[in-house]
């Protein structure tokens, strides 16, 4: 039996695919053994090759160093070219164009610092020389032109100019460009202390560099600090700017004037001059040493080296200048006048403190701060110190001075005039009793001052009053003293500070010497007209008054006695007290009533009682000469101040 066909063809098939899988090893051999022989030949070609490639790498090398060399070689000669260029630009100078020259300085410093950072070439160390000393050149160029542009620029500045920066309030009224108007006087002569709104002012620092010029200064200033020459620097800035400040004072009037200089002054000379550095302290600070800070800031800005010391170097001997005269009058001998000035002056360094702790801020000006706050505490201490003076002075003033006619005193009006003047100043005393204070209110502490100045000028009043013979007038004098003392509070500030209670405890004892000036002065006359000693036994004539009453046992004669006294004492009354004075209206009025409504009455009912008995004798209007109305015309004419002699016929 034979095979299927099926399994014939799949036997076929096998026989195949062992026929090729033999035919392909053989292949994959023979490829084997064919790259072998490549790889062989190509390892002989890389051997034969490496020399060719080293070579090529050398020449490679060769042209980068080339290369190099002359991109090297193009630098310096680029340099060298660029030395050229700035060299002309620094022979020609800086005069021409500033700005040019300085960058021409910036390049020649690049060259030098190239040329010896480069000293492996030839002439590395020749160019590094040369780039060195034409800098050293250019910079002298530079310092010569700070020098030409600081003294073009820095010129004093007119009092005039000041003026105008001033605010409206604190200019002077004349237009004088001086530092005195027409009329002899400051531009404070009038008290400083009016103007209190100065604080809050807007004031105008003058320009006292052109601004376009401060870049130029600040830049000069940059190079001579970067070459090293900061000392050269800081002297021509000094030297340039505090003439020009030096001599702005000088023209506004400011003058060096030592302690002894001061103690020979006439007092209105003195003042005059207080004055005077009053304005001048505020245009300096204010004006002059602000503006001097700004230029000095703006040209050294970014130099914190020199910034503060050459502000400092600037200012120092004006501020000295300023300062000394401030001593002077503080250490000068005290005097209650001296008062009022002290304390503008310290009210004006007060005002100013802050603004000098601010322009004069850094170590360098220390000096002057201390200086100027040392200033301020001088002259509080020496005002406390005249204060105290001025109490002392007052309860022993020993002066002679007799007021003949019992007017207000020269000292009362002086006392009450000068507390007047010291209540303007009371913010400034309450900062000045702070100095020295350490608790307490001081309104508290200026009420007690201004009541122990007016307990020592009643004292001394006292005192005074005692002068007087006739106690009649040391009465009135009392009474016009005090009462001026009195009106004077109650119409001032000081009432308020005083109290009520100060007020009605004096008006009592103004009122209290007006009684007693009434009982010394007419009691006596008032007896006369008394009917107190008339009765008669004999000799006695009877009459019936005029209001009815019966005079009966009352003599003629006494009565006569009774009238011719009367007269004899209103007349010498009358003579005497219509010399003195009682200047207040008011007072004068109501002194005058009081008299009459006592005397008038009084005579009235004596001359009704007792007249009749005069008209049956001889010239009746011998005795009986004057009528009511005639004493009440004539007490019209009491404490008017009349002058020599008073007759009435």
């Amino acid at each position: 039996m034979g095979a299927p066909p099926a399994m014939e063809t799949l036997t076929e098939k096998a026989s195949y695919l062992r026929e090729s899988l033999h035919k392909s090893k053989t292949i994959t051999e023979s490829m084997v053994s064919i790259l072998g022989s490549f790889d062989n030949r190509l390892s002989l070609l890389e051997t034969a090759m490496r020399p060719t490639q080293v070579r090529t790498h050398a020449i490679r090398v060769a042209h980068e160093n080339i290369d190099k060399t002359l991109k090297s070689a193009e630098v310096i000669l680029n340099q060298f070219d660029l030395y050229r260029k700035v060299e002309n630009k620094i022979q020609k100078g800086p005069h021409e164009d500033l700005e040019n020259y300085l960058q021409a300085v910036d390049q020649l410093r690049n060259i030098g610092r190239f040329f010896g950072s480069n000293k492996n070439f030839k002439s590395g160390d020749g160019a590094a020389n040369n780039s060195s000393n034409l800098l050293a050149k250019a910079i002298l160029k530079l310092e010569e032109e700070f020098k030409e542009l600081l003294i073009t620029y820095s010129k004093a500045v007119e009092p005039q100019h000041l003026f105008n920066c001033l605010p409206n309030s604190l200019r002077p009224s004349s237009g004088s460009p001086g530092h005195q108007g027409d009329d002899g006087k400051s531009p404070s002569a009038t008290s400083d202390h009016q103007s209190k709104s100065s604080e809050n002012a807007v004031y105008t620092p003058p320009t006292l560099i052109p601004p376009r010029i401060l870049p130029l200064l600040h830049n000069l200033a940059k190079q001579l600090v970067q070459a090293g020459r900061q000392q050269q620097a800081l002297k021509i800035y000094r030297e340039a700017r505090s003439s020009a400040l030096e001599e702005s004072l000088e023209k506004l009037g400011v003058e060096k004037l030592s302690k002894d200089d001061v103690q020979k002054m006439q007092w209105e000379a003195l003042e005059h001059k207080i004055g005077n550095w009053i304005h001048y302290m505020r245009i300096a600070v204010k004006l002059l040493f602000a503006g001097e800070r700004k230029v000095c800031d703006q040209i050294f800005d970014g130099i914190e080296s020199l910034k503060d010391q050459c502000f400092a170097e600037v200012t120092s001997n004006s501020v000295a200048m300023l300062l000394s005269f401030g001593e002077a009058i503080a250490k000068s001998k005290r005097s209650p006048e001296k008062l009022f000035v002290l304390l503008d002056m310290y009210e004006i360094m007060c005002e100013l403190q802050s603004e000098i702790e601010t322009i004069f801020e850094g170590k360098a000006c220390s000096e002057m701060r201390d200086a100027a706050l040392s200033l301020t505490k001088r002259l509080a201490q020496t005002a406390r110190e005249t204060f105290g003076d001025f109490e002392e002075a007052v309860e022993k003033d020993t002066t002679k001075t007799t007021v003949h006619d019992g007017t207000v005193h020269p000292l009362t009006s002086y006392v009450i005039n000068y507390v007047k003047f010291l209540f303007d100043y009371q913010s400034t005393l309450k900062q000045l009793f702070q100095e020295f204070e350490t608790g307490g209110e001081t309104n508290s502490q200026l009420a007690s001052v201004t009541m122990r100045i007016m307990q020592a000028l009643q004292s001394n009043l006292d005192i005074k009053s005692k002068q007087y013979k006739d106690p009649a007038l040391m009465y009135l004098f009392l009474m016009n003293n005090i009462h001026y003392m009195v009106r004077s509070v109650r119409r001032s500030e000081a009432k308020d500070l005083l109290g009520d209670d100060w007020v009605q405890r004096h008006r009592r004892i103004v009122q209290q010497n007006a009684n007693q000036y009434k009982r010394v002065a007419w009691t006596k006359i008032l007896q006369s007209l008394s009917t107190q000693g008339l009765s008669s036994s004999g000799g006695s004539t009877s009459a019936v008054g005029s209001d009815g009453t019966s005079t009966s046992n009352v003599s003629r004669a006494t009565v006569k006695e009774r009238f011719r006294s009367f007269n004899m004492q209103f007349e010498e009354l009358y003579q005497r007290q219509s010399q003195w004075t009682v200047p207040d209206p008011e007072l004068r009025e109501s002194l005058r009533l009081a008299v009459a409504e006592v005397l008038l009455p009084a005579y009235r009912s004596f001359i009704k009682r007792f007249g009749p008995l005069l008209d049956n004798g001889k010239n009746p209007q011998k005795y009986a000469k004057y009528t009511p109305e005639d004493l009440d015309q004539m007490l019209g004419e009491f404490f008017e101040g009349k002058p020599g002699e008073q007759k009435r016929s």
